[in-house]
């Protein structure tokens, strides 16, 4: 098959995909097409490959913004607020992508039945990467099996390697490697990212969360910022405005009442760092979220 022919099966087997992640009954993948709403976008993403298939997602990250072009795969290695957009093609054809959930029990199987030589030990920046023949295959056989369930538990688990170990090949094949290693400091920082997940509520010492880490402050800083695009302040920030944001529009909650939730002290400091954020108050923003939720259900 030619990669024409196989993107044509993808979309076609991505028939009923919508504008919310839908799960496949394929562990770990999700679909999702169309024209999806910008605060929907607005999250904690999961550690995933993200495989976009057509049309683009522009994924912010902190100050960086990266220009997801279809057909092309990304790798989120660790849990990491963005916010992001998506486009139709150039021909008007609507955004589609997939999802792989990072399996960490898999991804350290593979690395351990690996020669040590053959897996990659540097890695290019963050972005989108160009997906080849081979890589875009094992996606169609794992999507394939959304139309013979009963192949799932046999069959499943050989096609999600065979996509670690194609993603791991290449360009951003350092950091599926980093995260596989128990000890590598990349490993460290996810620990970190776990605790901060729970605790996004309390103040931050970053001397005490090195320390835990075993790393000098300054390098735990430049590790975590490498690991994530974001310092940790911001990374706690950005995790206290989203869960905000869900508090306003979707449980009631005051304004004021939710900035002291989330751990804020000062909601003038609060409702500055939301619309910076955001892009507009939060009670504007929530209102808007409100109105455009209530219309899709």
């Amino acid at each position: 098959m030619d990669m024409n022919n196989v993107l044509d099966e993808i979309i076609d087997l991505m028939k009923e995909a919508g504008t919310r992640p839908m799960e496949t009954g394929v562990p770990g993948l999700s679909m999702i097409k169309g024209d999806i709403p910008a605060h929907q976008l607005a999250a904690l993403y999961k550690p995933l490959i993200g495989f976009t298939i057509q049309g683009t997602k522009i994924l912010s990250i902190g100050e960086r913004s990266t220009i997801m072009a279809g057909p092309s795969y990304y790798v989120l290695p660790l849990h990491v607020p963005a916010t992001a957009s998506v486009h139709p093609d150039s021909e008007g054809r609507p955004y589609m992508s997939l999802g792989l959930e990072l399996n960490q029990t898999v991804l350290q199987s593979l690395l351990r039945d690996l020669p040590e030589d053959l897996i990659p030990t540097a890695s290019e920046h963050f972005g989108a990467c160009k997906i080849d023949l081979e890589l875009m295959e094992a996606w169609l056989r794992l999507l394939r099996l959304t139309r013979t369930l009963r192949d799932i538990p046999a069959l499943a688990p050989a096609y999600e390697r065979e996509i670690l170990y194609r993603v791991l090949m290449g360009p951003q094949g350092w950091y599926l490697r980093q995260l596989g290693l128990q000890e590598s400091n990349f490993a460290r920082i996810s620990q970190t990212v776990k605790w901060l997940r729970v605790n996004y509520t309390r103040q931050v010492d970053i001397s005490e969360m090195a320390a835990k880490s075993g790393m000098a402050i300054n390098t735990f800083h430049r590790q975590f910022k490498r690991a994530t695009g974001l310092s940790p302040i911001q990374f706690q920030k950005q995790l206290r405005l989203l869960e905000a944001r869900n508090l306003i529009a979707f449980e009631g909650y005051a304004v004021a009442g939710a900035a002291y939730q989330v751990g804020y002290q000062s909601p003038s400091q609060f409702n500055r760092e939301y619309s910076r954020f955001f892009g507009s108050s939060p009670a504007r923003d929530t209102e808007k979220l409100r109105l455009i939720e209530n219309a899709r259900d």
